[in-house]
């Protein structure tokens, strides 16, 4: 079972920035780079909403249109990590942020960090 860990939530000011950050580990008979990684995230009342995703040797990306030119996902192979650089963060994006990866049939997600945007 892949275990993944994120880190770098926390307040941060409308129009500032912030990277979150995604740790995975745990890998039997694949590796990080054999999986496609994503970012997902949820408001308090609301479905877990698509944020970003990229592939397994990042070269490809894929935005949700509520972040696409503000947010910037990519990846890190050789140190199994995966990262969200946020830009101009607005109200609307407070909410807990997930990872997720994904492999075929194999799946896991992280246990999410908070991000508060408020002024």
């Amino acid at each position: 079972q892949v275990h993944l860990v994120e880190s770098g939530g926390g307040v941060v000011q409308p129009g500032g920035s912030l990277t979150l950050s995604c740790a995975a580990s745990g890998f039997t008979d694949f590796t990080f780079s054999d999986y496609a990684m994503n970012w997902y995230r949820q408001a308090p009342g609301r479905h877990r909403e698509f944020v970003a995703a990229i592939g397994r040797a990042g070269g490809n990306t894929l935005y949700g249109d509520s972040v696409k030119g503000r947010f910037t996902i990519s990846r890190d192979n050789a140190k199994n990590e995966m990262y969200l650089r946020m830009i101009s963060p607005k109200l609307d994006d407070t909410c807990v942020y997930y990872c997720y990866a994904v492999r075929g049939s194999r799946e896991s997600w992280g246990q999410g960090t908070q991000v508060t945007v408020s002024s």
